[in-house]
């Protein structure tokens, strides 16, 4: 989990842990609710994806939602993607060929520059993240 530190740091890696929860596994979004009470359940339900529709739908859906979340959900999301960036970092998942890798790491910078504004320390890290690997961020067509 992604934790820097800021008061709600701990809260936003752990509401990320629940997002994942939710889109990996069976747990629904009403468990989330019943065990964590309605703040958590909604920021979950705004960080996690419907996999009902094909991934790039999805994926596109990120950029195009992530300005519109709440100040709350929006570090949960920064929080979540620096914890996958570093994740990619350190292994490669399996089948993932170095194209796919970029372009993961440039479509995390689409999301995260709509998420600007939401924790200067979230974002310096995710800027140094992505740096390393010559993505810029926030992202400009020229990456």
């Amino acid at each position: 989990v992604a934790v820097v530190s800021t008061q709600s740091s701990v809260s936003s890696g752990i509401n990320a842990e629940y997002g994942d929860t939710v889109e990996d596994t069976d747990t629904s979004p009403d468990e989330i609710l019943q065990q964590f009470g309605e703040e958590v359940a909604d920021i979950v339900r705004q960080v996690t994806d419907d996999k009902s529709l094909p991934k790039a739908e999805r994926k596109r859906l990120q950029i195009v939602n992530a300005p519109h979340k709440t100040e709350k959900a929006k570090l949960v999301k920064l929080a979540d993607k620096l914890y996958n960036l570093r994740d990619l970092g350190k292994s490669t998942p399996e089948g993932w060929t170095e194209e796919r890798v970029k372009e993961y790491r440039i479509w995390s910078s689409k999301v995260c520059t709509g998420l600007i504004g939401t924790n200067e320390a979230l974002e310096g890290k995710i800027q140094n993240e992505l740096g390393t690997y010559g993505v810029k961020f926030p992202y400009s067509d020229d990456n």
